[in-house]
């Protein structure tokens, strides 16, 4: 099997990562960073970035159409393709990926594709469709990221109940939708879909959208929601798919 050693190596190629990797090679010491997907983390690849390029998205599509309809125009938007507003998104994250791994070059760090897994206190087994090799370091940086958790009750497949990731990864608009927890990524979600047609039911255990914040916003953000056809249950607690 093929082995590689460097000073420093890092699992995991996210916001954390990558800056450790960068720091440490301009520290001169030898770095790699593995990744099984695209450089950039979460945030980049499969959060902030692509979800506020479909939020810029929807509001020009959704203020648009309402400035028409207030002229008296019939607005019709039968030839409306969602998957080419998805591939703008997309390309927004590529881009930036793309920037991390130049990032990366420049500063010659070795971005090392595929799984890895520890295999002992100074080593990771990197599997890359099959492909295996043992990485060594002196030192390892663990900076593996986060997934979508999960609720008991609720299997995730991506098809019917989606994640966040799920449903940011699809190409294609649902006639309808629940969507469980009305924070932050539950209610761009909602504008988002709701936005481009979808009926949007948001249900949220607690006593208000975005529990976190404060009431009087939280009631704000309520019912601009509720004004463009978002229902919205507070209180209530889901407890399985039927």
């Amino acid at each position: 099997m093929k082995e590689r050693s460097f000073d420093v190596v890092i699992l995991g190629a996210g916001p954390g990562g990558y800056v450790a990797g960068i720091r440490a090679a301009q520290l001169g010491l030898s770095a790699a960073v593995i990744e099984k997907d695209s450089p950039g983390g979460v945030c980049l690849n499969i959060g902030c970035i692509p979800s506020k390029a479909l939020i810029h998205q929807a509001g020009l599509f959704h203020e648009g159409k309402a400035l028409l309809e207030r002229t008296g125009a019939k607005v019709d938007v039968s030839g409306f393709d969602y998957s080419k507003v998805w591939r703008s998104s997309r390309l927004a994250a590529d881009r930036l990926s793309k920037g991390v791994q130049f990032l990366l070059k420049k500063n010659k760090v070795e971005l090392i594709k595929g799984f890895g897994v520890l295999s002992d206190s100074r080593s990771i087994l990197v599997d890359n469709a099959g492909e295996k090799e043992t990485i060594r370091g002196k030192a390892l940086i663990l900076a593996t990221g986060s997934r979508p958790r999960s609720i008991p009750g609720f299997v995730i497949d991506e098809k019917t109940l989606l994640s966040s990731t799920g449903i940011l990864m699809s190409d294609s608009l649902p006639s309808s939708l629940i969507i469980l927890g009305a924070g932050a990524i539950g209610m761009e979600f909602a504008y988002v879909m709701r936005a481009f047609g979808v009926e949007v039911t948001v249900v949220e255990l607690l006593d208000q959208v975005l529990p976190l914040e404060d009431s009087e916003s939280a009631k704000i953000v309520e019912k601009a929601f509720v004004s463009r056809g978002v229902k919205i249950h507070t209180s209530a607690k889901a407890e399985k798919v039927t």
